[in-house]
């Protein structure tokens, strides 16, 4: 799944207003935020884990209304720890997000 900018960067522009600096400092901190979800859901060998670390992301993704993040964390919470192929998935976003 690609990274789709829509909402999200809409979402972090209405924030940031005129200001790149701003805008710059939001969009690293949302892809460190997810990332490191992402990093911590990888590791997580037991359901409980697993689940903290999905519902960050969703939790995340509903706050900068990343649509593609959220159906991604959807996934993650219906899938077992450790599910390999959600893993792929919200690492291929992350990394298409980050070079965006």
């Amino acid at each position: 799944m690609a990274y789709d900018s829509g909402s999200l960067d809409a979402t972090l522009s209405a924030a940031a207003g005129d200001d790149p600096e701003i805008l710059r400092e939001l969009r690293n901190a949302f892809f460190e935020s997810v990332s490191r979800q992402v990093d911590l859901l990888e590791r997580s060998r037991c359901d409980g884990n697993w689940q903290i670390a999905a519902m960050r992301l969703k939790g995340l993704a509903a706050s900068f209304h990343a649509g593609e993040l959220l159906v991604l964390a959807d996934d993650a919470l219906a899938a077992a720890p450790g599910e390999p192929t959600v893993v792929r998935e919200l690492k291929r976003f992350v990394e298409s997000f980050s070079t965006q």
